[in-house]
Order: structure tokens, then sequence, then C-alpha cells
């Protein structure tokens, strides 16, 4: 999905000679912690909710600010991901939306971007969730399929993180059965570390109906 996609015009834009004041009321309004600074249909930069509340005089235009905006945006034919990227590694509520000349196209939301990603990830699709750790090198998501495919399960959604204190590459696999105890025997059965997992484990439940079956038994 491109950021254009996601793009839309109800988050406002602001003018340089705009009022500090003026900013802080639509920021307010439409609880954002950003907005984008456009002269001319050109898209100048972000100015926080932060830096306005500093500002010394509260009726000064915001053009007097310019030193503080951020200069962060997306091309509208950019995949979406690099609008989570930007946000996330800028702090921002929303990502301005521009064309190759800079001309402003409109912003894309924190909430928006949220719930794309969820649907990105296949977090709305019923399953389980299954998570490996290992070597960089021991990733081979040939036979990581083949293992879940083994079970009669399929692979929704796989998604890959480095851990920065180990460097070692974690896993999260979601798939298509809630109950995973047969899957994850399997991954165990070839060596793989399963750290944790997410579903209705079968193996689990008898075990409790077994438990609850004898302490009947011994109250006869």
């Amino acid at each position: 999905m491109l950021a254009i996609q996601l793009n839309n015009n109800i988050i406002p834009q602001l003018q340089l000679d705009d009022t500090v004041d003026k900013a802080l009321q639509l920021i307010n309004d439409f609880k954002v912690s950003h907005l984008p600074v456009v002269s001319e249909e050109k898209y100048l930069g972000l100015i926080s909710e932060d830096d306005l509340l500093d500002a010394d005089n509260k009726k000064m235009h915001i053009q007097l600010l310019q030193d503080d905006f951020i200069d962060i945006s997306i091309n509208e034919n950019e995949h979406f991901l690099q609008a989570v990227n930007i946000s996330n590694q800028y702090q921002t509520s929303v990502v301005p939306v521009v064309n190759v000349e800079k001309e402003f196209l409109g912003s894309i939301s924190g909430q928006n971007l949220l719930r794309t990603l969820g649907t990105f990830s296949g977090a709305q699709e019923i399953g389980g969730i299954i998570v490996l750790e290992m070597e960089r090198s021991q990733f081979i998501i040939s036979e990581i399929s083949r293992i879940v495919e083994s079970n009669e399960a399929t692979i929704l959604h796989l998604n890959t993180t480095i851990q920065p204190e180990t460097g070692l590459l974690t896993v999260t696999i979601h798939i298509n059965k809630k109950e995973l105890s047969m899957v994850v025997a399997a991954f165990e059965r070839y060596e793989y570390d399963v750290i944790y997992y997410f579903g209705e484990e079968k193996f689990e439940n008898e075990i409790h109906s077994n438990y609850r079956h004898l302490m009947n038994y011994l109250d006869i």
C-alpha cells in the first residue's frame, strides 16, 4: 500500500502567518501533537506542540519559529511502512505526504498508520502466534514454512526483528490454527527455540481435563 492511499486532508495545514494561538487550538481540536506548515502549496515542515508551547508570545506568527520546523515527509509513491518508520523515528503524530516537487498533498495520522499496520500484519485474522528465536544464519523461511504446512497449517504472516542486545533474530509467525501444540512440538523437534506462543492448546487442555478426572476419582 502506497502513502498516497492513506493520505487525507482532514488534518489541517498551517500557513506562515498563522499565530501560535491558532496552531495550538487546531492541535487541541484535532488531537494531534504536530501540524504541517505550508506556503504557496510547498511543504515547509512540521511544527510540534512542545515548540508552540515554548513560544514566548502566543500572538506571534509561526514564521518566526521556522528554525524549529521538523523537516520530514514521505513521497506519495513510497510504501506506507516508510511512513511508519518515520513516525516511529521522529515520534510524530502525523506524517506529511508530498510529491516530487515537494508540494503538500495531505497527511497520514498515527491512528491511520496503526490501523493499516494491523491489517497489513494480519492481526485481525483468526489463528495462533508462535515466536521463535535464532541466529540469523539459522533463518530459512522454506524450512519454517515446511514445518508449519506439515502440520496442516498455513502461515498468514511472518515478521522478523533483530534483538539489539543479543543480535539474535526473533521470528513471529501467525498461522491459521489456534491449536498450536503439534506445530510447537514440530519446531522443538527440529531444535528451534520457541520462546512463547499464543493459542488454544489442546495438549494443555487435555492435561487439565485429566487432572479434573483424577480429582473426581479420588473424591469417590
